[in-house]
């Protein structure tokens, strides 16, 4: 069941993105969105990070998109609703009225969705875009998985980032069978990569509900992922390539800019 639905979570709060870095040139509008820890409003030649994400998912034929954010998004909400609409994408916020973690995120989605499967994605990443077709077109939960070497070479992300991200131990069957999240002194454990990108159906809202707090003391996709797979719930994956453009940083945005330059968003 191919699906039109997504949700972007756009609450987080911004923590490397206001760590103050000497060496990132923004503009005066940057600035203020990184002190903000609004990644996603960040403009990159004068369109907000989120315009490029919004136009990816429009292009690969979602048509709803949930903005996970926080209670006050005053100026996300005046963004989309009055200066800059989009015209082929609908964009609703979902409030997460508390910052405990990207599993409760999706959780605040249940109502939202309908019973309908969805994306879910950060909104500090830009996907390629016949990544999204696919994952789409799935007709099961499921996730890209994208090559380590690939991703260093095609994105913006150092390798030392790429080591800290999750890596996925995948069956023969193609399908997920553990997520080892965040590996031990950034030493990688595979090749296929997570990032952060699903799809998902209702089912995993039971999984966000009841996952335990993570380390870091928030709920936590990955680990409700974990969860859902010991519930019985299986995720199909693909190989995927890149780029993936990362906006984790300060430092990210000029090279980011430029990769972006050519690009016209329409959302």
């Amino acid at each position: 069941m191919r699906t039109t639905r997504a949700i972007v979570l756009a609450r987080g709060l911004g923590t490397r993105m206001r760590a103050a870095d000497p060496s990132a040139r923004l503009s005066p509008e940057q600035q203020r969105a990184a002190d903000a820890g609004l990644k996603a409003m960040i403009p990159l030649n004068g369109r907000p990070f989120l315009d490029y994400i919004l136009s990816a998912l429009a292009d690969a034929g979602i048509r709803d998109a949930g903005l996970i954010v926080a209670p006050e998004h005053r100026a996300l909400r005046h963004y989309y609703n009055t200066d800059s609409p989009p015209s082929r994408i609908r964009v609703d916020f979902i409030v997460q009225e508390h910052a405990l973690g990207t599993a409760n995120a999706v959780l605040s989605a249940e109502t939202w969705v309908d019973g309908e499967p969805f994306l879910t994605m950060n909104a500090d990443n830009l996907y390629p875009v016949e990544v999204l077709e696919r994952l789409a077109e799935l007709e099961e939960p499921g996730l890209p998985a994208f090559d380590r070497d690939d991703l260093i070479r095609s994105s913006n992300i150092p390798p030392e980032r790429v080591g800290s991200f999750a890596f996925l131990a995948v069956n023969q069957a193609g399908y997920l069978t553990q997520i080892v999240e965040k590996p031990a002194d950034g030493i990688p454990t595979g090749n296929q990569i997570s990032m952060n990108c699903w799809r998902f159906d209702g089912r995993i809202f039971g999984a966000c509900r009841d996952v335990p707090r993570s380390a870091r003391g928030e709920f936590e996709v990955p680990e409700a992922v974990g969860l859902a797979i010991r519930r019985g719930v299986a995720f199909k994956t693909f190989p995927a390539s890149g780029p993936v453009l990362d906006l984790s940083t300060r430092a990210d945005a000029a090279d980011v800019a430029r990769r972006l330059a050519d690009v016209s968003p329409k959302p």
